[in-house]
């Protein structure tokens, strides 16, 4: 089989969804290297592709990459059996073209918090995510949560829909030697023991009742967030020196010292508000770091019955579970015992046999 995929987050984005859609080439090419790949894309320095082949904008289009992506690659798609949306997206008018349309939906979190985002964000996304549900011929979500919502918010055929979870960078896999934990403690000035916090500094990440709750927990460990920096992560920094908690930031952190900035941490914390799986909660686990996250959502189909979790609006609950587990050695124990079991849940082998078989639906 010939198969595309829309690569623009691949080559551009560092975050969820460039992982996400650099972690499906990578497995695709390792697992069925039979099949020819294409990237519809523009090149960066930052990522390389191996032995797909890169499908970029050309003459004018180059002026309008955008746009290109969004209609003008049509004209490139002869000779291509499937076209894999990898965010959310497929170009408008595909269905008009004799190839198989696959679409990967991550979440609905713009239309259950409106509020979070701007009109516009809304409005373009609302009109993508619509037309690739109703065209596409088959959806992955990346969690059942995901499912349940591009039913409720875009009536998609619940047919055409299945679950692939996500995996994460065999990196997290990896173990981490005394001489790279103490390179990166040092690198970084990490206490011996302190609180992380990895993800987008903003509202939804919900660092701020994270704050609050160490505060009224009387939780003195530093508590390290891995994140851009943002306006959001100046006001969070206000709020942590109001309220004596002592907040470090860790901007533009290089992926290879990640891991390590977990294996460092006692305790992964991650109360987002809402996501459409939490590849963090797995990377942590991966690692071995006991890890808390929320209620609701779809945590608890990652962290499964490894972690432990809180109401995220609660911050008197979190503050407590946090607690929990610092002052149990034992629970900990458990939780990172149970962590590694999980995290077999999602290995590349599970992934790819999943994602793989979508392909010959």
């Amino acid at each position: 089989m010939r198969i595309a995929f829309d690569a623009k987050r691949a080559f551009a984005n560092r975050r969820g969804l460039g992982n996400y859609s650099r972690d499906v080439i990578r497995l695709v090419e390792q697992f069925a290297p039979q099949n020819e790949y294409v990237l519809f894309g523009s090149p960066s320095d930052s990522y390389e592709p191996g032995a797909a082949r890169v499908v970029a904008p050309k003459g004018l289009w180059r002026c309008f990459p955008s746009l290109w992506r969004t209609c003008g690659c049509l004209n490139s798609l002869d000779g291509i059996d499937i076209y894999h949306g990898l965010s959310g997206e497929l170009p408008f008018g595909i269905h008009r073209k004799e190839v198989k349309t696959v679409v990967t939906v991550h979440d609905a979190i713009f239309m259950r918090y409106p509020e979070l985002y701007s009109a516009t964000y809304r409005w373009l996304f609302a009109r993508k995510v619509q037309y690739a549900c109703d065209h596409a011929d088959l959806i992955i979500a990346i969690s059942e949560q995901t499912k349940r919502d591009i039913i409720e918010f875009f009536h998609a055929d619940e047919r055409k829909i299945h679950v692939v979870y996500q995996g994460c960078n065999n990196r997290f896999r990896e173990p981490v030697s005394e001489a790279r934990l103490a390179a990166v403690r040092k690198q970084y000035r990490l206490p011996e023991q302190f609180i992380l916090s990895v993800g987008a500094i903003e509202p939804r990440k919900n660092l701020k009742n994270l704050i609050e709750a160490m505060s009224m927990a009387h939780i003195g460990l530093p508590l390290v967030a891995v994140g851009d920096k943002s306006k959001h992560a100046e006001q969070m920094a206000s709020l942590a020196q109001e309220r004596k908690v002592d907040l470090r930031y860790i901007h533009a952190l290089p992926f290879e010292d990640l891991p390590a900035v977990y294996k460092a941490a006692s305790v992964f914390c991650y109360p987002s508000i809402f996501e459409g799986f939490g590849i963090p909660i797995l990377e942590a686990m991966c690692i071995g770091t006991p890890v808390l996250t929320s209620t609701g959502s779809c945590f608890a189909e990652t962290g499964g019955d490894a972690a432990l979790y809180a109401d995220p609006l609660d911050p008197e609950e979190i503050g407590s579970q946090l607690a929990r587990i610092l002052g149990d050695e034992t629970l900990r124990e458990s939780m990172v015992a149970k962590g590694y079991q999980q995290a077999e849940r999602f290995t590349d082998e599970q992934v790819a046999n999943n994602l793989l078989k979508i392909y010959t639906l």
